[in-house]
């Protein structure tokens, strides 16, 4: 009987990316920690290994451009900051001059000029809806006159353009109490509007937004863009001119012909948006020179592209002579850690060099620590998921955006000093 018994057949071998994974489960705690020490060895040699920022695309040529601000463009921008200032010495409903100020600037200029009203939406979170339409929120229809808030919207069509796309620039400014700071921003902005206008060698649009940000910077970006994109048809732009008296003032301008003074009535548009903006004044000021900071990060960390970055940094350094802030986490440049560490990566990077010269490996002490401490806060920024200025509004709709903040060295008690000061930010 025990010769008719018939051997088991062998077990089959087991494929070799089944045992990796069997082994890598068995073990899954050791392989975390490896995994988790390669990422923080990574984030500390990244300093060093990382390679020069550069503008990738040949389209973009900085370094051959001139600057074209001229000294008219500047002093026409200093009276309308003057006239915008003088505004605040004004008793209430300031807030509605200001504006119709600022929009007939506009329409003087040749811009096609309208006005947005919105009402600010609450911001709400919802971890499904991150690649949800940004017009999901519904409307809140309790809408009360002081609740509002308005746009001014200025448009130059390009003379060679097609009016497919457009570049965007925005100044946030508080139409009712309007600081000096938000004064100048304007004043930026409008002598380069006012150069643009000029110009013949322009080949898209451009869109220059007076975002009203008494209900919040991002708000009111927000609502133009939704306004933009996925206009809806509810009553909130007719306002009852019993209820809301003062509305109505900014409409007396239509009491002229609308082919000369360019004020429309409506949602004006252009081209798809290829770029945007933001330029913000700050009214604190440095000790020793003019600096320029870039904020970049956007709502869920969203980044936009390197080259935009680079090419205001390379313009405001060595055009401008603007001294360009960088964000850090102050904290770490005090880190003994950090400190042994670079000067540990800037021997092996010496030892480097004397064995082969082309080996560039290793850089100053100094500059690794300060190299991790601005790596940290952009990593911190991203994974907080909060944009860190009202151009987060535009990276929901896939546009590149950046905020760019100037802080002048000095008070601008003086007009040259501000013709000066604008001409540069320009």
């Amino acid at each position: 009987m025990a010769e008719n018994e018939t051997p088991p057949p062998p077990k089959s071998k087991q494929r070799p990316i089944v045992r990796l994974g069997i082994f890598l489960i068995s073990h899954s705690f050791l392989f975390s920690v490896v995994c988790c020490a390669a990422g923080v060895v990574a984030l500390l040699l990244l300093p060093i290994l990382a390679k020069n920022t550069y503008i990738s695309e040949n389209a973009l040529m900085p370094g051959s451009a001139h600057p074209m601000l001229s000294n008219q463009e500047a002093s026409e921008a200093n009276i309308f900051v003057k006239d915008l200032i003088s505004i605040k010495s004004k008793p209430p409903g300031a807030g509605i001059e200001s504006q119709r100020l600022i929009a007939q600037y506009m329409s003087n200029l040749g811009a096609e000029v309208t006005f947005q009203k919105f009402h600010p939406q609450m911001v709400q979170f919802h971890p499904l809806h991150f690649f949800s339409s940004p017009n999901s929120r519904k409307i809140e229809q309790n809408i009360s006159c002081s609740s509002y808030g308005t746009n001014t919207v200025g448009i130059i069509r390009a003379p060679r353009g097609d009016g497919k796309e457009a570049i965007v620039l925005v100044t946030p400014y508080n139409s009712d109490k309007i600081t000096q700071g938000e004064a100048l921003s304007l004043g930026i902005a409008y002598s380069v509007f006012s150069l643009l206008t000029q110009v013949t060698w322009l080949a898209k649009d451009v869109i220059w937004l007076v975002s009203d940000s008494q209900h919040g910077e991002q708000a009111a970006v927000s609502a133009w863009l939704r306004d933009y994109h996925m206009p809806v048809f509810t009553n909130l732009h007719k306002i009852n001119s019993e209820m809301c008296p003062v509305s109505s003032y900014l409409y007396e301008m239509n009491d002229y012909s609308n082919t000369e003074k360019n004020i429309y009535d409506g949602f004006k548009r252009a081209g798809t948006m290829a770029a945007a903006l933001v330029i913000k004044v700050v009214d604190k000021s440095e000790k020793y020179e003019d600096s320029l900071g870039i904020n970049a990060e956007a709502s869920n960390g969203q980044m936009p592209n390197l080259d935009l970055i680079n090419i205001v940094n390379y313009l405001a350094v060595h055009r401008q002579g603007f001294r360009v802030k960088v964000e850090k986490l102050w904290s770490l440049l005090d880190s003994k850690l950090l400190k042994i560490l670079g000067e540990l990566f800037e021997s092996v990077g010496k030892v480097a060099r004397s064995l082969n010269p082309q080996w560039k490996f290793g850089i100053p002490a100094s500059d690794y620590v300060e190299g991790i401490a601005t790596l940290a806060s952009s990593l911190y920024n991203q994974a907080l998921g909060v944009p860190t200025g009202p151009h987060g509004a535009f990276r929901d709709y896939q546009v590149d955006a950046i905020t760019l903040e100037i802080a002048p060295r000095a008070s601008f008690e003086s007009m040259s000093r501000r013709n000066d000061f604008l001409l540069r930010g320009g």
